[in-house]
Protein backbone atom coordinates (compact mmCIF):
# COMPACT_ATOMS: atom_id res chain seq x y z
CA UNK A 1 0.00 0.00 0.00
CA UNK A 2 1.48 3.37 -0.96
CA UNK A 3 1.79 6.17 1.57
CA UNK A 4 0.14 9.60 1.59
CA UNK A 5 0.79 11.90 -1.37
CA UNK A 6 3.69 14.21 -0.44
CA UNK A 7 3.49 17.99 -0.49
CA UNK A 8 6.47 20.22 -1.15
CA UNK A 9 5.18 23.73 -0.61
CA UNK A 10 6.44 24.40 2.92
CA UNK A 11 10.19 23.99 3.45
CA UNK A 12 11.63 24.40 6.93
CA UNK A 13 12.24 27.99 8.09
CA UNK A 14 15.38 29.57 6.67
CA UNK A 15 15.93 26.82 4.10
CA UNK A 16 15.65 27.24 0.34
CA UNK A 17 12.72 25.34 -1.20
CA UNK A 18 13.72 21.74 -1.82
CA UNK A 19 11.25 19.92 -4.02
CA UNK A 20 11.21 16.15 -4.20
CA UNK A 21 12.99 14.92 -7.30
CA UNK A 22 11.85 11.89 -9.25
CA UNK A 23 13.79 9.39 -7.17
CA UNK A 24 12.52 10.90 -3.92
CA UNK A 25 8.93 10.81 -5.15
CA UNK A 26 9.32 7.15 -5.99
CA UNK A 27 10.77 6.51 -2.54
CA UNK A 28 7.86 8.27 -0.84
CA UNK A 29 5.35 6.33 -2.91
CA UNK A 30 7.18 3.05 -2.26
CA UNK A 31 6.75 3.01 1.52
CA UNK A 32 4.74 -0.19 1.98
CA UNK A 33 2.16 0.56 4.69
CA UNK A 34 0.96 -3.03 5.00
CA UNK A 35 4.52 -4.31 5.53
CA UNK A 36 5.18 -1.48 7.98
CA UNK A 37 2.15 -2.44 10.09
CA UNK A 38 3.12 -6.11 9.94
CA UNK A 39 6.62 -5.26 11.19
CA UNK A 40 5.21 -3.20 14.05
CA UNK A 41 2.85 -6.02 15.01
CA UNK A 42 5.77 -8.46 15.13
CA UNK A 43 7.83 -6.04 17.21
CA UNK A 44 5.06 -5.48 19.75
CA UNK A 45 4.39 -9.24 19.99
CA UNK A 46 7.98 -9.83 21.19
CA UNK A 47 7.03 -8.27 24.56
CA UNK A 48 10.55 -6.88 24.78
CA UNK A 49 10.43 -5.72 28.39
CA UNK A 50 13.87 -4.84 29.72
CA UNK A 51 15.52 -7.84 31.35
CA UNK A 52 13.02 -10.36 29.94
CA UNK A 53 13.66 -13.00 27.25
CA UNK A 54 11.71 -10.80 24.84
CA UNK A 55 14.46 -8.18 24.98
CA UNK A 56 16.87 -10.53 23.22
CA UNK A 57 14.19 -12.12 21.04
CA UNK A 58 13.24 -8.80 19.47
CA UNK A 59 16.85 -8.02 18.61
CA UNK A 60 17.28 -11.39 16.92
CA UNK A 61 14.02 -10.84 15.01
CA UNK A 62 15.29 -7.42 13.91
CA UNK A 63 18.60 -8.89 12.73
CA UNK A 64 16.71 -11.38 10.57
CA UNK A 65 14.50 -8.64 9.13
CA UNK A 66 17.53 -6.49 8.24
CA UNK A 67 19.10 -9.48 6.46
CA UNK A 68 15.86 -10.02 4.57
CA UNK A 69 16.09 -6.40 3.44
CA UNK A 70 19.56 -7.04 2.03
CA UNK A 71 21.72 -5.33 4.62
CA UNK A 72 25.03 -6.68 5.89
CA UNK A 73 24.25 -7.52 9.52
CA UNK A 74 26.49 -7.83 12.55
CA UNK A 75 24.72 -9.56 15.44
CA UNK A 76 26.57 -10.23 18.69
CA UNK A 77 26.11 -10.99 22.37
CA UNK A 78 27.40 -8.10 24.44
CA UNK A 79 29.83 -8.97 27.23
CA UNK A 80 27.89 -7.26 30.01
CA UNK A 81 30.59 -7.79 32.62
CA UNK A 82 33.21 -6.14 30.41
CA UNK A 83 30.93 -3.26 29.44
CA UNK A 84 29.84 -2.53 33.00
CA UNK A 85 33.50 -2.23 34.04
CA UNK A 86 34.11 0.56 31.51
CA UNK A 87 34.39 4.19 32.56
CA UNK A 88 31.18 6.00 31.69
CA UNK A 89 29.01 2.89 31.67
CA UNK A 90 25.46 4.26 32.13
CA UNK A 91 24.26 1.62 34.58
CA UNK A 92 21.23 -0.65 34.48
CA UNK A 93 18.01 -0.63 36.49
CA UNK A 94 16.89 -4.15 35.58
CA UNK A 95 18.64 -7.49 35.96
CA UNK A 96 19.67 -8.94 32.63
CA UNK A 97 21.83 -11.91 31.73
CA UNK A 98 22.01 -11.16 28.01
CA UNK A 99 22.18 -8.15 25.74
CA UNK A 100 22.18 -8.53 21.95
CA UNK A 101 23.67 -5.95 19.60
CA UNK A 102 22.43 -5.52 16.03
CA UNK A 103 23.86 -3.28 13.30
CA UNK A 104 22.88 -3.46 9.64
CA UNK A 105 24.82 -1.69 6.90
CA UNK A 106 23.88 -0.80 3.34
CA UNK A 107 27.27 -0.62 1.61
CA UNK A 108 28.17 2.48 -0.35
CA UNK A 109 29.19 2.37 -3.99
CA UNK A 110 31.84 5.08 -3.58
CA UNK A 111 30.86 6.27 -7.03
CA UNK A 112 32.34 9.51 -8.39
CA UNK A 113 30.08 12.39 -9.35
CA UNK A 114 27.45 11.68 -6.70
CA UNK A 115 24.63 13.99 -5.94
CA UNK A 116 24.89 15.70 -2.59
CA UNK A 117 28.56 16.70 -2.46
CA UNK A 118 31.46 14.84 -0.96
CA UNK A 119 29.75 14.05 2.30
CA UNK A 120 26.24 13.51 1.03
CA UNK A 121 24.86 16.78 2.41
CA UNK A 122 22.28 18.40 0.14
CA UNK A 123 24.52 21.34 -0.62
CA UNK A 124 27.97 19.79 -0.23
CA UNK A 125 28.48 22.08 2.78
CA UNK A 126 31.53 22.20 5.02
CA UNK A 127 30.21 19.48 7.29
CA UNK A 128 29.55 17.15 4.39
CA UNK A 129 32.90 17.85 2.74
CA UNK A 130 34.74 17.09 5.94
CA UNK A 131 32.80 13.86 6.34
CA UNK A 132 33.69 12.73 2.84
CA UNK A 133 37.37 13.62 3.05
CA UNK A 134 38.05 12.05 6.44
CA UNK A 135 35.72 9.05 6.56
CA UNK A 136 35.26 7.73 3.04
CA UNK A 137 34.11 4.30 4.21
CA UNK A 138 32.16 5.46 7.27
CA UNK A 139 28.36 5.41 7.01
CA UNK A 140 27.20 8.91 6.17
CA UNK A 141 24.04 8.28 8.21
CA UNK A 142 22.92 5.91 10.95
CA UNK A 143 19.22 5.43 11.65
CA UNK A 144 18.91 4.32 15.26
CA UNK A 145 16.13 2.87 17.38
CA UNK A 146 15.84 1.07 20.69
CA UNK A 147 13.72 -2.06 20.83
CA UNK A 148 13.23 -2.54 24.59
CA UNK A 149 9.96 -1.47 26.20
CA UNK A 150 8.79 -0.75 29.74
CA UNK A 151 6.66 -3.25 31.68
CA UNK A 152 2.86 -3.34 31.71
CA UNK A 153 1.71 -2.93 35.32
CA UNK A 154 -1.87 -4.15 34.88
CA UNK A 155 -2.96 -5.58 31.50
CA UNK A 156 -6.59 -5.47 32.65
CA UNK A 157 -6.50 -1.67 32.43
CA UNK A 158 -5.81 -1.85 28.69
CA UNK A 159 -8.63 -1.96 26.14
CA UNK A 160 -6.82 -4.80 24.36
CA UNK A 161 -3.88 -7.15 24.86
CA UNK A 162 -0.88 -4.77 25.26
CA UNK A 163 1.39 -7.16 23.37
CA UNK A 164 -0.91 -7.61 20.41
CA UNK A 165 -0.97 -4.62 18.07
CA UNK A 166 -4.44 -3.14 17.54
CA UNK A 167 -5.29 -0.87 14.59
CA UNK A 168 -8.44 1.19 14.93
CA UNK A 169 -9.27 4.23 12.79
CA UNK A 170 -5.62 4.93 12.02
CA UNK A 171 -4.44 4.48 15.63
CA UNK A 172 -1.92 1.73 16.44
CA UNK A 173 -2.07 0.56 20.06
CA UNK A 174 0.33 -1.72 21.93
CA UNK A 175 3.15 -1.55 24.45
CA UNK A 176 6.04 0.21 22.76
CA UNK A 177 3.99 1.36 19.77
CA UNK A 178 5.00 4.93 20.61
CA UNK A 179 8.23 4.44 22.57
CA UNK A 180 9.70 3.49 20.23
CA UNK A 181 8.76 0.50 18.15
CA UNK A 182 6.79 2.75 15.81
CA UNK A 183 10.06 4.52 15.05
CA UNK A 184 11.85 1.20 14.51
CA UNK A 185 9.11 0.13 12.09
CA UNK A 186 9.51 3.45 10.26
CA UNK A 187 13.25 2.85 9.90
CA UNK A 188 12.59 -0.63 8.48
CA UNK A 189 9.96 0.89 6.18
CA UNK A 190 12.45 3.42 4.85
CA UNK A 191 15.06 0.73 4.14
CA UNK A 192 12.42 -1.38 2.39
CA UNK A 193 11.50 1.60 0.17
CA UNK A 194 15.15 2.23 -0.71
CA UNK A 195 15.56 -1.44 -1.61
CA UNK A 196 12.37 -1.62 -3.67
CA UNK A 197 13.47 1.40 -5.70
CA UNK A 198 16.90 -0.13 -6.36
CA UNK A 199 18.72 2.85 -4.86
CA UNK A 200 22.50 2.87 -5.00
CA UNK A 201 24.10 4.96 -2.25
CA UNK A 202 27.55 6.47 -2.65
CA UNK A 203 28.36 6.12 1.05
CA UNK A 204 27.04 3.50 3.45
CA UNK A 205 23.80 3.77 5.42
CA UNK A 206 23.73 2.08 8.83
CA UNK A 207 20.85 0.90 11.01
CA UNK A 208 21.64 0.63 14.72
CA UNK A 209 19.06 -1.31 16.73
CA UNK A 210 19.87 -1.26 20.42
CA UNK A 211 18.44 -2.49 23.68
CA UNK A 212 18.54 -1.38 27.30
CA UNK A 213 17.74 2.25 26.47
CA UNK A 214 14.93 2.56 28.97
CA UNK A 215 17.24 1.93 31.92
CA UNK A 216 20.39 3.74 30.85
CA UNK A 217 21.37 2.86 27.30
CA UNK A 218 23.70 -0.10 27.74
CA UNK A 219 22.96 -1.24 24.18
CA UNK A 220 23.98 2.02 22.51
CA UNK A 221 27.00 2.28 24.81
CA UNK A 222 28.16 -1.19 23.76
CA UNK A 223 27.38 -0.64 20.07
CA UNK A 224 29.51 2.48 19.92
CA UNK A 225 32.32 0.91 21.94
CA UNK A 226 32.32 -1.97 19.45
CA UNK A 227 33.33 0.55 16.78
CA UNK A 228 30.04 1.01 14.96
CA UNK A 229 29.98 4.68 14.00
CA UNK A 230 28.64 7.13 11.43
CA UNK A 231 29.12 10.70 10.26
CA UNK A 232 25.64 11.56 11.56
CA UNK A 233 22.74 9.85 13.29
CA UNK A 234 18.96 10.21 13.49
CA UNK A 235 17.25 8.51 16.42
CA UNK A 236 13.60 7.65 15.78
CA UNK A 237 12.34 8.52 19.27
CA UNK A 238 8.78 9.93 19.45
CA UNK A 239 9.14 13.69 19.01
CA UNK A 240 5.58 14.86 18.35
CA UNK A 241 6.41 16.42 14.99
CA UNK A 242 9.53 18.24 16.21
CA UNK A 243 13.19 17.74 15.41
CA UNK A 244 15.15 17.55 18.67
CA UNK A 245 18.84 18.51 18.62
CA UNK A 246 19.35 18.59 22.41
CA UNK A 247 18.33 16.59 25.46
CA UNK A 248 18.47 17.33 29.14
CA UNK A 249 19.38 14.35 31.29
CA UNK A 250 18.32 12.52 34.42
CA UNK A 251 19.55 10.53 37.41
CA UNK A 252 17.74 8.15 39.71
CA UNK A 253 18.09 9.05 43.38
CA UNK A 254 17.39 7.12 46.57
CA UNK A 255 16.81 8.89 49.89
CA UNK A 256 16.88 7.10 53.23
CA UNK A 257 15.52 8.87 56.31
CA UNK A 258 16.11 7.23 59.66
CA UNK A 259 13.46 7.11 62.42
CA UNK A 260 13.09 5.28 65.72
CA UNK A 261 10.74 2.34 66.06
CA UNK A 262 8.12 2.15 68.79
CA UNK A 263 4.77 0.53 69.45
CA UNK A 264 1.99 2.47 67.84
CA UNK A 265 0.25 2.92 71.19
CA UNK A 266 3.30 4.83 72.44
CA UNK A 267 4.16 6.60 69.22
CA UNK A 268 5.64 9.64 70.99
CA UNK A 269 8.37 7.38 72.33
CA UNK A 270 9.47 6.79 68.76
CA UNK A 271 10.30 8.96 65.74
CA UNK A 272 8.15 8.33 62.70
CA UNK A 273 10.43 8.41 59.66
CA UNK A 274 7.42 9.08 57.45
CA UNK A 275 6.87 12.45 59.16
CA UNK A 276 10.04 13.68 57.51
CA UNK A 277 8.77 13.15 53.98
CA UNK A 278 7.15 16.60 53.94
CA UNK A 279 10.36 18.58 54.60
CA UNK A 280 12.18 16.39 52.07
CA UNK A 281 9.53 17.20 49.44
CA UNK A 282 9.69 20.91 50.28
CA UNK A 283 13.47 20.90 49.84
CA UNK A 284 13.16 19.14 46.49
CA UNK A 285 10.60 21.69 45.25
CA UNK A 286 12.88 24.55 46.32
CA UNK A 287 15.83 22.93 44.55
CA UNK A 288 13.73 22.35 41.43
CA UNK A 289 12.65 26.00 41.33
CA UNK A 290 16.25 27.26 41.64
CA UNK A 291 17.50 24.95 38.92
CA UNK A 292 14.83 25.83 36.36
CA UNK A 293 15.36 29.59 36.17
CA UNK A 294 16.29 30.96 32.70
CA UNK A 295 16.19 27.79 30.57
CA UNK A 296 18.14 27.67 27.29
CA UNK A 297 16.18 28.89 24.27
CA UNK A 298 15.58 25.38 22.87
CA UNK A 299 13.85 24.44 26.13
CA UNK A 300 11.75 27.59 26.62
CA UNK A 301 8.57 25.74 25.57
CA UNK A 302 8.77 23.58 28.72
CA UNK A 303 7.48 24.55 32.14
CA UNK A 304 10.39 22.61 33.66
CA UNK A 305 13.64 21.66 31.92
CA UNK A 306 14.90 19.56 34.83
CA UNK A 307 11.96 18.30 36.92
CA UNK A 308 12.43 16.47 40.22
CA UNK A 309 9.87 13.86 41.21
CA UNK A 310 9.52 11.08 43.78
CA UNK A 311 8.14 7.93 42.20
CA UNK A 312 8.46 5.33 44.98
CA UNK A 313 7.97 5.68 48.75
CA UNK A 314 8.46 2.80 51.20
CA UNK A 315 8.07 2.99 54.97
CA UNK A 316 7.04 0.60 57.70
CA UNK A 317 6.53 -3.15 58.00
CA UNK A 318 3.72 -3.43 60.55
CA UNK A 319 0.57 -1.35 61.01
CA UNK A 320 1.00 -0.88 64.77
CA UNK A 321 4.72 -0.08 64.66
CA UNK A 322 6.17 3.41 64.26
CA UNK A 323 8.36 3.06 61.14
CA UNK A 324 12.06 3.60 61.64
CA UNK A 325 12.99 4.01 57.97
CA UNK A 326 11.65 5.97 55.01
CA UNK A 327 12.99 5.19 51.55
CA UNK A 328 12.07 7.49 48.66
CA UNK A 329 13.26 6.98 45.10
CA UNK A 330 12.75 9.31 42.18
CA UNK A 331 13.96 11.08 39.07
CA UNK A 332 16.28 14.06 39.18
CA UNK A 333 16.52 16.20 36.05
CA UNK A 334 20.00 17.09 34.77
CA UNK A 335 20.31 20.49 33.10
CA UNK A 336 21.52 20.80 29.49
CA UNK A 337 25.29 20.84 29.47
CA UNK A 338 25.56 20.09 33.19
CA UNK A 339 28.13 17.44 34.20
CA UNK A 340 26.58 14.58 36.13
CA UNK A 341 28.89 15.12 39.10
CA UNK A 342 27.86 18.78 39.30
CA UNK A 343 24.20 17.76 39.29
CA UNK A 344 24.76 15.15 42.00
CA UNK A 345 26.61 17.66 44.19
CA UNK A 346 23.79 20.21 43.95
CA UNK A 347 21.28 17.56 45.04
CA UNK A 348 23.41 16.24 47.89
CA UNK A 349 24.03 19.79 49.17
CA UNK A 350 20.29 20.48 49.23
CA UNK A 351 19.64 17.33 51.25
CA UNK A 352 22.47 18.21 53.66
CA UNK A 353 20.86 21.56 54.50
CA UNK A 354 17.68 19.84 55.67
CA UNK A 355 19.23 19.44 59.11
CA UNK A 356 19.74 23.16 59.66
CA UNK A 357 16.29 23.66 61.18
CA UNK A 358 15.52 20.12 62.30
CA UNK A 359 17.30 18.62 65.31
CA UNK A 360 16.41 15.06 64.32
CA UNK A 361 17.75 15.44 60.78
CA UNK A 362 20.87 17.15 62.14
CA UNK A 363 21.60 14.05 64.17
CA UNK A 364 20.33 11.68 61.47
CA UNK A 365 21.17 13.21 58.07
CA UNK A 366 19.27 12.08 54.97
CA UNK A 367 21.34 9.45 53.17
CA UNK A 368 21.58 9.94 49.39
CA UNK A 369 22.58 7.28 46.86
CA UNK A 370 22.38 7.00 43.09
CA UNK A 371 21.11 3.61 41.88
CA UNK A 372 20.25 2.68 38.32
CA UNK A 373 20.95 4.39 35.02
CA UNK A 374 22.64 7.74 34.52
CA UNK A 375 21.45 9.88 31.60
CA UNK A 376 23.79 12.76 30.81
CA UNK A 377 22.55 15.61 28.64
CA UNK A 378 23.60 15.76 25.00
CA UNK A 379 23.32 18.03 21.98
CA UNK A 380 24.06 18.48 18.30
CA UNK A 381 27.05 20.77 17.68
CA UNK A 382 25.86 24.30 16.95
CA UNK A 383 25.49 24.97 13.24
CA UNK A 384 25.86 21.36 12.11
CA UNK A 385 24.11 20.72 8.81
CA UNK A 386 22.23 17.62 10.00
CA UNK A 387 19.53 19.73 11.62
CA UNK A 388 18.68 21.53 8.39
CA UNK A 389 18.87 18.26 6.45
CA UNK A 390 16.35 16.53 8.73
CA UNK A 391 14.08 19.58 8.73
CA UNK A 392 14.17 19.78 4.93
CA UNK A 393 13.49 16.06 4.42
CA UNK A 394 10.53 16.11 6.81
CA UNK A 395 9.13 19.31 5.34
CA UNK A 396 9.38 18.11 1.74
CA UNK A 397 7.38 15.00 2.65
CA UNK A 398 4.71 16.51 4.91
CA UNK A 399 4.50 20.07 3.60
CA UNK A 400 4.93 21.35 7.16
CA UNK A 401 8.05 22.75 8.76
CA UNK A 402 8.84 20.79 11.94
CA UNK A 403 9.46 22.63 15.18
CA UNK A 404 12.96 22.61 16.66
CA UNK A 405 12.88 21.89 20.39
CA UNK A 406 14.98 20.57 23.23
CA UNK A 407 13.66 17.57 25.17
CA UNK A 408 13.57 17.26 28.97
CA UNK A 409 14.35 13.54 29.05
CA UNK A 410 17.56 11.58 28.60
CA UNK A 411 18.10 9.35 25.58
CA UNK A 412 20.75 7.55 23.59
CA UNK A 413 21.51 10.85 21.83
CA UNK A 414 24.08 11.60 24.53
CA UNK A 415 25.99 8.37 23.83
CA UNK A 416 26.34 9.27 20.15
CA UNK A 417 27.26 12.86 21.00
CA UNK A 418 29.92 11.62 23.43
CA UNK A 419 31.48 9.66 20.54
CA UNK A 420 31.55 12.77 18.36
CA UNK A 421 28.61 11.67 16.18
CA UNK A 422 26.26 14.59 15.38
CA UNK A 423 22.76 13.38 16.27
CA UNK A 424 19.15 14.55 16.26
CA UNK A 425 15.90 12.87 17.21
CA UNK A 426 12.90 12.72 14.90
CA UNK A 427 10.25 10.05 15.05
CA UNK A 428 6.54 9.21 15.19
CA UNK A 429 4.43 9.58 18.30
CA UNK A 430 3.89 11.97 21.16
CA UNK A 431 5.81 11.71 24.44
CA UNK A 432 2.57 11.77 26.47
CA UNK A 433 1.78 8.32 25.04
CA UNK A 434 5.13 6.82 26.01
CA UNK A 435 4.82 4.28 28.86
CA UNK A 436 1.07 4.98 29.09
CA UNK A 437 -1.87 2.61 29.40
CA UNK A 438 -3.17 2.00 25.84
CA UNK A 439 0.09 3.38 24.46
CA UNK A 440 -0.47 4.34 20.84
CA UNK A 441 0.87 6.08 17.75
CA UNK A 442 -0.90 7.28 14.63
CA UNK A 443 -0.25 5.24 11.49
CA UNK A 444 0.07 8.32 9.31
CA UNK A 445 2.88 9.62 11.54
CA UNK A 446 4.79 6.33 11.26
CA UNK A 447 4.40 6.40 7.47
CA UNK A 448 5.46 10.05 7.21
CA UNK A 449 8.60 9.38 9.24
CA UNK A 450 9.47 6.36 7.09
CA UNK A 451 9.12 8.59 4.03
CA UNK A 452 11.28 11.32 5.57
CA UNK A 453 14.05 8.83 6.44
CA UNK A 454 13.88 7.41 2.91
CA UNK A 455 14.30 10.92 1.45
CA UNK A 456 17.08 11.86 3.87
CA UNK A 457 19.19 8.77 3.16
CA UNK A 458 20.18 9.52 -0.47
CA UNK A 459 20.49 13.22 0.28
CA UNK A 460 23.00 12.52 3.05
CA UNK A 461 24.68 9.40 1.70
CA UNK A 462 24.81 10.61 -1.90
CA UNK A 463 23.16 8.77 -4.77
CA UNK A 464 24.49 8.44 -8.28
CA UNK A 465 21.89 9.14 -10.97
CA UNK A 466 19.31 6.36 -10.71
CA UNK A 467 17.44 4.68 -13.55
CA UNK A 468 14.25 6.66 -14.11
CA UNK A 469 15.57 9.97 -12.70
Amino acid sequence: MAGPTPQTSAPAPGLPPQQLDDLERRLVDSVDVDALVADLAALVACAAVGGSPGESAIQRWAATRLRDLGLEVVEWEVDLAAESAQAGFPGMEVTRDELVGVVGTWPGASAPGTRGGAGGGPDGDADGAADGAADEGLPALALCGHTDVVPVDDPARWRSDPFRLALDDGLLTGRGACDMLGGVAAVLGAVRALRSCGVVLARPLAVHLVSGEEDGGAGAFATLRAGHSASACVIAEPTGGAVIPANAGSLTFRLEVEGRAAHGSTRTAGENALDHLAPVQAALRELEARRNVDPPAEFAHLDLVAPISIGIVRSGTWASTVPDLLVAEGRYGVLPGEPLETARSAFEDAMATLGEGDAWLTAHPVRVSWPGGAFASGSLPAGHGLLDEMLAAAASVSGRAPRVEGAPYGSDLRHYAAHGIPTVQFGPGDLVQAHAVDESVRLDEVVACAQAYAVLAPRRCGAPPQHGD
